[in-house]
């Protein structure tokens, strides 16, 4: 899938006159051309969603890589840190040797996840009433090696590599829509911080790992804690064509 372009029309600045660095309030730096290369239609619903957990079995691949490690994860909460422990001796290790052990996995492992089931054949089907937007934290520098991951379980659409929360980004790429928006994460703070910043959103909590699922309650400022891709295509489809959820 090449790069779309901001077509002619869909510029903000035609939307709204606002200061150009002012349109970029907390988006990082790297993730400002990405979305700027992005062609939203305004007219048509947006859906944007993670990757991690949400198409792509983040667990399942990163116990793997855990194990080839002498390592595994303990799974008494949500969290990586302090889960992530040695087989050796059951000691987590630090929180300093988390960030680079995921950079290491993103790196190594990114391309090659196992999709969520039902993931690919509910974006496909989705795509013909909605655009879609895959705004996932994998490091940018590890983008092409999600982007192939994208195209190998055939879900090739437009990719954002983002740094930090996502609510100013879900901001810029709703800005001026006259349609409805969807974003569907995993992460609560996600859905506080899309709340926040793009509180039009309709925020949809998903968890593909059941085991992750339970350690976790729906997500406060989500909408909906939703369970599988068969319910989140219906929910959004029932929405898109009677308006109601």
């Amino acid at each position: 899938m090449q790069p779309a372009r901001r077509g002619r029309g869909a510029s903000f600045p035609a939307l709204r006159p606002r200061i150009f660095d002012t349109m970029f309030t907390g988006i990082h730096e790297e993730v400002q051309p990405q979305i700027e290369a992005l062609d939203i239609d305004r007219s048509r619903p947006l859906i944007i969603t993670d990757a991690d957990e949400v198409l792509f079995n983040f667990m399942v691949g990163l116990e793997d890589f855990l194990g080839s490690l002498g390592l595994y994860f303990d799974w008494t909460s949500f969290a990586l840190t302090g889960n992530i422990r040695r087989l050796a001796d059951k000691a987590p290790i630090d929180q300093s040797e988390v960030g680079h052990l995921l950079s290491d996995f993103f790196e190594q492992r990114c391309a090659g996840l196992p999709a969520v089931e039902g993931a690919a054949a509910g974006l496909k089907s989705l795509s013909k009433h909605a655009q879609i937007v895959v705004l996932s934290n994998v490091p940018p520098k590890y983008a092409e090696n999600r982007r192939a991951g994208l195209r190998d379980k055939d879900m090739d659409f437009p990719l954002i590599a983002n740094v930090g929360s996502k609510g100013e980004v879900v901001r810029y790429l709703t800005e001026g829509l006259d349609a409805p928006a969807y974003f569907i994460d995993d992460i609560p703070h996600n859905h506080s911080s899309v709340n926040t910043h793009a509180a039009h959103v309709h925020r949809l909590h998903y968890i593909a790992d059941e085991r992750l699922s339970a350690l976790l309650g729906p997500a406060e400022h989500s909408h909906s804690r939703l369970y599988s891709w068969p319910e989140i295509e219906a929910h959004i489809l029932r929405h898109i064509e009677t308006g109601e959820y």
